[in-house]
């Protein structure tokens, strides 16, 4: 019997959770995700509505999702829609600093519902446009908020980070550990410790 379900295809939040050493099956969330909140309160609610989901088919489990935004000024930039598109947000964050907001939510076994919110701020180099070109080129953008992933090829243009990698990767460690714990599923510290 898994410790819970994550409630996600996410390969980053499952190599993320199985840092934790907890056993659990993959149940991905098919929900609306649209919507008119800024990028903050949208991935509280996103989360939520994704964990809601996979509870109501798995009654009496514990249930984890999360979601990612990247935003400047609060205006979220999401997957993006083609290369056109991925293109438009790395120029955007070329040389300045933006927000990468994860909310998570846990639903318990007796169905009580925690969320929580991740935030940090992230800075990017300057990108040129041939560097920008060729990164889309690779894919990698793709599928990824914002058009990047720290973890990969776009590392090499990102400054700095001011907060909790693992959750500009898609699951804040600390943040999921204590949401595990108020549905008593305890990590080990030494497991989630960030580098």
């Amino acid at each position: 019997m898994p410790d819970l379900i994550l409630a996600s295809a996410s390969p980053r939040r499952r190599e993320l959770l199985s840092l934790t050493g907890l056993t659990f099956t993959i149940d991905a969330a098919e929900v609306d995700e649209h919507t008119s909140l800024g990028a903050k309160e949208a991935v509280t609610e996103l989360c939520r509505r994704k964990a809601l989901a996979v509870a109501s088919r798995h009654p009496g489990e514990i249930v984890l999702a999360a979601d990612t935004l990247v935003a400047m000024h609060d205006i979220p930039f999401g997957k993006p829609e083609d290369e056109e598109d991925a293109c438009r947000m790395l120029r955007s964050l070329s040389g300045k600093w933006h927000q990468v907001y994860t909310g998570v939510c846990a639903v318990s076994r007796d169905g009580q519902v925690f969320t929580g919110l991740d935030t940090s701020d992230v800075h990017f180099m300057e990108m040129s446009d041939t560097d920008i070109l060729a990164y889309v080129k690779t894919g990698e953008p793709m599928d990824k908020a914002g058009a990047y992933a720290l973890q990969g090829i776009a590392g090499m243009f990102i400054s700095e980070v001011r907060g909790t990698p693992s959750g500009v990767i898609g699951l804040p460690l600390p943040l999921t550990r204590e949401l595990l714990a108020f549905c008593g599923l305890h990590i080990p510290c030494i497991l989630t410790n960030e580098q």
